[in-house]
């Protein structure tokens, strides 16, 4: 991986390689730089898909080398909204995925609850 270091907002690396594959830990749509949040959901996903392209990137990978997510999502109502971004930030061949409703997300932003996690696991591509 790269002297650049992606930031984390708990005791857990943002990415870990394990033989082929990358993990990386589930990312939020939270401004990394001030800490702040936008309330909606397709703005949240976006942004957490940004900080998920700047953990890959330490280990010098990008979206196209994820080959599995795993959505958290606090509102299966909100999942088409999601949806259209994912769909707009993955090309085809799409990774793998899960979409999982959950109670609540970490209270990072005061006064903005998060209501999108994306989590991955990347391979290095061939060419």
């Amino acid at each position: 991986m790269s002297d650049k270091s992606a930031k984390t907002f708990g005791p857990y690396a943002p990415i870990l390689q394990v033989g082929e594959l990358y993990f990386v830990s589930g990312q939020v749509g939270v401004d990394l730089a001030n800490k702040t949040a936008e309330v909606d959901a397709a703005l949240q996903t976006n942004k957490a898909l940004d900080n998920m392209v700047e953990a890959l990137a330490t280990a010098g990978l990008t979206l196209n080398d994820v080959v599995k997510t795993t959505v958290f999502i606090t509102d299966m109502d909100e999942s088409a909204s999601v949806n259209e971004v994912y769909t707009e930030r993955f090309t085809a061949p799409r990774p793998a995925r899960s979409m999982v409703a959950v109670k609540e997300l970490p209270r990072i932003v005061p006064n903005c609850p998060l209501k999108v996690e994306i989590e991955a696991v990347a391979a290095r591509r061939q060419q």
